[in-house]
């Protein structure tokens, strides 16, 4: 054997037990990357007592008690009403609960206190106004069927001793994804889907999506339905209101402009649906819930917060952009929706207040008076169902500023129809 080929030899020798190391090296630390499957027993709605088995997922769930802005300047958990910036609210909300409390919506485990709190709730609020603040929504329905919707809330606060928990969306059993709210499962059903039949991804939305939409409570039995028959678009949820629904006219009258109003919820699912992730299939998990690593064991995180908070782990599993270019993109996306849902909503709010001087001269033409009102009711609905959501046009920057622009317009077109009515100039 000559000098070159022991050279090679020794290299050869080298290079496979350097391979050899590293492999045994890797395989003997590599921690699990599955989470053991430990069953909760029935009816335990305790997030730490869940926590002893999954303590990663719930150290992320206590995350969500944190009240920190949001990075972009929009959304957060800071408990802040929304008419300090948004004065419009006043006058738009007029005669109804929200123009006396709205305020910015905080994390889950905040979702029973501040139901006690607000000053929307009345010794006359029924039962349906816990549906999505708890996990004792599924003992309620269980024992009364939609009758717990109508009992009084105060008679079930007693019993409700933790808020939106690991149980609304786990089964105790399994920890596999489930729905608990039966109007999500109701209306998917109108839709012509079974939720039973639902993939794991499709869950990963479905979870969210049975309490982040909007609804209305049917009169008499105050059930809550979602307005899903005709689709998820702004103006196909308009469509079905129009047909006065289980005779669903409206939420209130508006004081000043008499017209039948709507006030829309928080349209999180709707309005992603339409948009480009929800077109591509990606999960509302996939970016608020993304997978993390802590000592190599892989989970999904619980805090449900912006993904800007954790750009890498949310954005970064798909984009290659930097951190910096994804918040930019986002504050940009925000501030010009910002900029027009401002101007829809004090639009909306000058409508009603030149529909209400029209009306209360006496001598107004009716038609073209009811057909201002008409026109104030779309306007003020294509404004609330962006106002109302959640993540400040980012869902869906396309349909969003698209519904803001038509708001404004038959805003303007309200006026007009309301000075033609009493041949003003208001």
């Amino acid at each position: 054997m000559n000098r070159k080929t022991r050279f090679l030899t020794v290299l050869v020798v080298v290079v496979f037990l350097t391979v050899l190391f590293v492999a045994a090296r890797a395989i003997a630390i590599k921690p699990a990357s599955t989470v053991k499957i430990t069953p909760i027993p029935a009816n335990e709605y305790n997030p730490a007592v869940w926590g002893k088995s999954y303590p990663l997922q719930y150290k992320s769930f206590q995350k969500n008690l944190d009240m920190s802005a949001s990075p972009t300047g929009f959304g957060g958990s800071l408990k802040v009403q929304h008419s300090i910036k948004q004065p419009e609210i006043l006058m738009n909300f007029k005669g109804m609960a929200f123009s006396k409390d709205y305020t910015e919506d905080r994390g889950h485990p905040y979702a029973l206190d501040d139901l006690k709190e607000t000053k929307r709730i009345t010794p006359v609020s029924p039962g349906a106004c816990m549906t999505c603040k708890t996990a004792y929504l599924i003992d309620f329905y269980k024992e009364k069927g939609w009758g717990y919707a109508k009992t009084p809330l105060s008679e079930l606060f007693p019993r409700m001793k933790h808020p939106i928990v690991c149980a609304n969306c786990h089964d105790l059993a399994t920890m596999n994804l489930r729905v608990i709210n039966p109007a999500f499962t109701e209306a998917m059903q109108r839709r012509g889907i079974d939720v039973k039949k639902a993939s794991r991804e499709e869950m990963r939305s479905y979870v969210c999506a049975q309490c982040h939409v909007e609804y209305y409570f049917e009169p008499e039995t105050t059930r809550v339905i979602f307005p899903w028959d005709k689709g998820l678009h702004p103006e196909q949820m308009y469509a079905y209101y129009a047909q006065t629904p289980n005779g669903f006219a409206q939420d209130w009258i508006h004081p000043d402009s008499q017209a039948k109003m709507l006030k829309a919820q928080h349209p999180d699912f709707e309005t992603w649906s339409n948009g480009a992730h929800g077109k591509a299939g990606v999960s509302c998990a996939d970016c608020h819930m993304p997978f993390m690593r802590e000592n190599g064991q892989k989970y999904s995180s619980h805090w449900l917060t912006s993904p800007m908070k954790h750009i890498d782990a949310s954005c970064g599993t798909c984009h290659a952009q930097t951190k910096e270019w994804f918040l930019d993109r986002v504050k940009t996306i925000q501030g010009n929706v910002w900029q027009l849902q401002h101007t829809a909503g004090m639009t909306v709010a000058k409508a009603h207040e030149v529909i209400g001087k029209v009306n209360n001269l006496g001598k107004a033409n009716k038609v073209e008076l009811d057909k201002a009102r008409e026109l104030v009711r779309k306007a003020q609905w294509y404004w609330d169902i962006v106002a109302a959501e959640n993540s400040m046009g980012f869902h869906n920057p396309v349909q969003v500023l698209n519904t803001l622009g038509q708001s404004i317009n038959m805003a303007h077109q309200a006026i007009a129809a309301a000075n033609k009515a009493g041949g003003t100039n208001f």
